[in-house]
């Protein structure tokens, strides 16, 4: 399959989700070649019509040198360089999944003739996707103003072999296609993630015979949160046909505040979504080139600060810190599962007198992930200055940065429902019960991956098979690759 671009309207969340987790290539339509043709067409035209005009990176230096003014002939040699000198960022590489959204993402650039650079090469980037392995970006060293240190990784070969002119280098490293790339890919895997989490919580509140009172309907219009009242709706349909009998008195706090903090987190993930969709589409060039018109017959260049997307980090953050606290209501439940005192179930879901299996040091483990979880879900702010600032760059990007302990939080909390979702399981089968109709499909999957335990066993190497269960649905496709 290939995604047809013709307009920015075209840049939408499924169609990330093709050409960056499903793999599949981009082509612009015969419009959008058009436009960028004439865009081209304009902007060279400023330059020969206008020797006074001053354009960022075309004109004039880059960075620390914006003060230097080209002559026609500097210009040219200029615009023919690579842009070797910013590919300086080293270390772990990103998934190849966000390096070819980042890829995906550049287009919006390119496909209405804002970055006015040349149609032969805008063509060459889309056909990056027709590969399905891109080059490498690192996760790590992004300490620069803007994006230009991951971008140079990336565009680096394809403007090695391409005859650059002016502002072509500069299109394909200036703008925030990393931000919208990395948001886009949370909040794909955060809508997967949250239902994952939803019915893993469920199935443990089933295993607990946590009262229907928690979930009731009437909450719905107490509390007046849509959000809350989609977790509520979603619990009561995930319980229903459950186990008539239930605990006599209310469960402990980490039960009923469930949907509280699940409506926190469908909030986060349709933020992150609107936010995502909003990036994808922003033309977020320094310079943008805006095509003549009656006031402007040459057209204009501006000089912006579009390449800095400032919604990325604090959403990414929302989305580590609702994992975070979702991470310790999994383990606190997990251990009130096996605490019989307290679960009126069998103490350590022993099913007899000499049943030796304990499994009380599994929500150790959950502790430890839940640590984990809250370190990395720590505020992103912003950067100061990278190395004195270079007179121009006094302030770092910090979209990459926040991705990365997104990830590490939501990695993190994955191995916690791993953690509950076992316990869950090992609580129905130690009590003979049976799962709601709607909780069956994930307890026989979990069941496929850990069955249930029946003698003294070391439950590391299957929680992790579990744990990896769990992140395929988290990433499908392939898509964690």
């Amino acid at each position: 399959m290939t995604i047809l671009i013709d307009t920015r309207d075209d840049f939408t969340l499924d169609a990330y989700a093709r050409a960056a987790w499903a793999g599949e290539d981009v082509s612009f339509s015969t419009g959008a070649m058009a436009q960028m043709r004439d865009a081209r067409t304009a902007f060279l035209r400023l330059l020969d019509e206008d020797p006074k005009v001053v354009i960022y990176g075309v004109t004039s230096g880059y960075g620390q040198r914006a003060n230097l003014r080209f002559t026609p002939e500097e210009r040219r040699v200029h615009a023919a360089r690579p842009p070797r000198a910013a590919a300086s960022a080293f270390g772990e590489p990103l998934a190849n999944r966000v390096t070819r959204g980042i890829v995906f993402a550049r287009l919006a650039n390119f496909v209405e003739g804002h970055a006015a650079l040349s149609p032969d090469l805008a063509q060459a980037v889309a056909a990056m996707l027709g590969t399905q392995q891109v080059p490498t970006i690192s996760r790590e060293g992004h300490g620069g103003a803007g994006e230009i240190l991951a971008l140079s990784q990336l565009f680096l070969p394809v403007a090695e072999r391409a005859e650059l002119r002016e502002k072509d280098a500069l299109s394909l490293i200036n703008g925030s296609p990393c931000a919208a790339a990395v948001l886009a890919d949370a909040a794909l895997s955060s809508r997967h993630r949250v239902r994952l989490a939803t019915e893993v919580l469920a199935l443990s509140a089933e295993a607990f015979l946590a009262p229907f009172d928690h979930y009731d309907d009437a909450l719905d219009g107490l509390w007046g949160d849509p959000e809350e009242s989609e977790a509520l709706a979603d619990f009561r349909a995930l319980l229903a046909g459950g186990s008539a009998q239930r605990r006599p008195y209310q469960a402990p706090v980490s039960f009923r505040i469930v949907p509280r903090l699940l409506g926190r987190a469908i909030r986060a993930v349709k933020a992150a979504e609107e936010m995502a969709t909003r990036s994808l589409r922003s033309i977020t060039d320094n310079p943008v080139f805006l095509m003549p018109d009656d006031a402007h017959p040459r057209g204009r260049a501006l000089s912006t600060g579009g390449y800095h997307n400032a919604a990325a980090a604090p959403a990414l953050d929302e989305l580590a810190a609702c994992y975070a606290d979702l991470a310790l209501l999994a383990e606190r439940q997990a251990a009130k599962l096996l605490e019989g005192r307290v679960s009126q179930l069998p103490d350590q879901l022993a099913t007899g007198l000499d049943d030796a299996r304990y499994f009380g040091t599994v929500p150790m483990a959950a502790v430890g992930f839940g640590e984990a979880a809250r370190h990395a879900a720590q505020r992103t702010f912003l950067p100061g200055p990278e190395s004195g600032g270079f007179a121009q760059n006094d302030v770092a990007s910090n979209a990459i940065p926040a991705w990365n302990k997104h990830e590490a939080a939501g990695a993190a909390f994955d191995a916690c429902l791993a953690v509950l979702g076992a316990i869950a399981s090992q609580a129905l089968f130690a009590t003979g019960r049976d799962a709601p109709p709607a909780l069956t499909t994930i307890l026989v999957g979990i069941r496929k991956v850990l069955p249930p335990v029946e003698a003294v066993t070391a439950m590391g190497p299957r929680l992790q098979a579990l744990c990896a269960e769990f992140r395929s649905r988290v990433y499908p496709s392939g898509a964690v690759d």
